[in-house]
């Protein structure tokens, strides 16, 4: 929806009431002009990109070279929390301490794996993603115990800088930036278990610090800022403590074609950088949204089940087959195959039902152009294909328990192994679109309010599986889990039930709100921004 000139411009001289109910009647009826594809406006983020442009100066290369580096970068994270898995039992011997007392540091790390976003998150949105990136590495080089700051939610922010996805064809588009969430924890015990078998456990942690180390050399040369709050759609040079060997080459290029910078804009964004850390709860208020906080109990209660298997993982196969760590490690690959068929075909599967649905309601897609999906069944065209994906690990972690319980051939514990890997991981991208698309635009803070849930309640199932094995035996003590996983999956139910009754509540009171504001008076125009933001933000998904 764009306002014509004769409508509420900055020379109205028409009170701004007027102007507010004008625009807020057309936004909540989901007016369908073009809008441009930008971020939304706000006051906070008041530059707005001409419907004619592009949304992101990037070319197709570029942009699957900036998210696949970005997804690299969120592997090592993910790494650090599961590579020592199977050494444990080494770790305990060598220490002279109880396999409990080293999934404490398990529970340490993802404790701060699910606070840092919190703080990093909205860093990056005033500062921008390389300064994130490096600050997290440098802190992760010093600790030399891996990286303890998640970077898989800058991936995130990374994807909505330089791609503006059409909710048609975002699961495809996240599955590049799910690469390292489900690579890391299902690849980096087979690692861990090689380097602990023939190097040592102490290895595993020289490894990380070199790699974060060799990761970190790359980042500060080449990898452009994308913060669109700092270059907006990447054609606005960033500030020389944000640019690097690529900016300086790829703005060279440009003065060389004749392509000018807009220096007013340029102004702008300079005038609102700034190198502050904003208030880490504020990444919290998206859970205040029902579907958000169910979606986020959901995705919580799969990683428990995940992060319980995994911890405890290395004491049962040692006991049960005798293994190594390497044999252990070993085990790990089929719940990675899972997640790797998982990312592409869970996200295939969501854009097909969401352009089925689509074609039912008689709506015609265009690329780069957005719908008004106020009465379009979001919930449905996602959790319809998603809810039968995510009861897969509730079948994958009881058939696991009780295959292991039996005490069969290791081959039936590594089938149900699979299809914990296909269902963990077709829960957390179910959840990531979904999330996306309830808050458009707003990808970092959803994933990091997100992972706050998720690796807390991992943390505590790090801690208590072990003596929760012990007391009830390891079968009773997974399958009592995936009942609990299993019951979290009516929250999904209560969102396709109340999902677009709760979408239409929130954009209801958004407009009421702004229309108060009207009561004291106020600057017409600015109100006006306000409006398109609110417009804009709901036709962005």
């Amino acid at each position: 929806m764009v306002v014509e000139k004769d409508e509420c411009s900055a020379g109205d001289v028409r009170p701004a009431s007027e102007c507010v109910q004008e625009i807020g009647i057309k936004a909540a009826e989901g007016v369908e002009e073009d809008i441009a594809p930008a971020t939304p406006i706000t006051p906070e983020n008041p530059a707005r990109a001409d419907p004619a442009r592009h949304y992101s100066v990037f070319t197709g290369l570029q942009k699957r070279a900036i998210i696949l580096s970005a997804s690299f970068m969120g592997l090592l994270s993910f790494m650090g929390s599961s590579i020592y898995f199977p050494a444990v039992n080494q770790i305990a011997r060598d220490l002279h301490i109880s396999n409990s007392k080293i999934n404490l540091s398990v529970t340490t790390f993802l404790v701060i794996q699910g606070l840092a976003p919190t703080m990093i998150a909205g860093f990056s949105e005033t500062a921008g993603r390389r300064l994130a990136y490096i600050i997290c590495f440098v802190i992760s080089i010093i600790a030399n115990l891996g990286l303890a700051l998640q970077k898989q939610l800058l991936c995130l922010a990374l994807l909505a800088d330089v791609y503006n996805p059409q909710a048609a064809v975002r699961g495809e588009y996240l599955a590049y930036s799910s690469v390292s969430s489900t690579l890391g924890p299902s690849l980096s015990p087979v690692l861990g278990g090689l380097i602990s078998q023939h190097a040592g456990w102490h290895w595993i942690f020289w490894f990380l610090l070199i790699i974060s180390a060799a990761t970190l050399i790359p980042l500060v040369l080449f990898l452009p800022e994308t913060c669109r709050q700092v270059v907006d759609d990447g054609s606005i040079p960033p500030p020389l403590i944000c640019s690097n060997l690529t900016d300086s080459i790829r703005f060279k290029n440009r003065r060389l074609k004749g392509i000018p910078i807009d220096q007013e804009k340029q102004a702008e964004l300079r005038r609102k950088f700034r190198l502050t850390i904003p208030n880490p709860l504020s990444t919290l208020r998206v859970l205040a949204d029902p579907a958000s906080a169910l979606l986020v109990l959901t995705l919580s209660l799969a990683n428990v089940c995940y992060y319980a298997i995994f911890t405890d993982m290395s004491e049962i196969l040692y006991n049960l087959y005798g293994f190594s760590n390497t044999q252990i490690s070993l085990v790990a690959l089929p719940v990675g195959a899972g997640t790797i068929v998982s990312s592409f075909v869970t996200g295939m599967l969501l854009d097909w039902n969401y352009r089925r649905h689509a074609r039912k309601s008689k709506i015609t897609l265009q690329k780069q152009i957005q719908i008004d999906d106020s009465n379009f069944p979001l919930e449905l065209a996602r959790l319809e294909v998603g809810l039968p994906l995510m009861f897969l690990e509730v079948i994958g972690v009881i058939g696991y328990a009780w295959t292991l319980r039996k005490g069969i051939s290791i081959a039936g514990p590594l089938v149900f192994l699979f299809f914990v890997g296909y269902g963990v991981s077709a829960t957390s991208q179910v959840s990531i679109v979904l999330m996306a698309d309830i808050h458009p635009g707003q990808f970092a803070v959803a994933a990091a309010a997100r992972n706050i849930g998720q690796c807390l309640l991992a943390a505590i199932i790090s801690a208590t599986i072990d003596p929760m094995s012990r007391a009830m035996g390891s079968s009773w003590a997974y399958t009592t889990l995936a009942f609990i996983f299993g019951l979290s999956l009516l929250g999904p139910v209560v969102i396709l039930k109340n999902g677009i009754k709760w979408r239409q509540s929130k954009r209801e009171r958004s407009i009421v709100a702004l229309r108060e504001k009207t009561e004291s008076g106020g600057n017409c125009l600015e109100m006006v921004i306000e409006l398109l933001g609110l417009a804009s933000a709901y036709a962005y998904s």
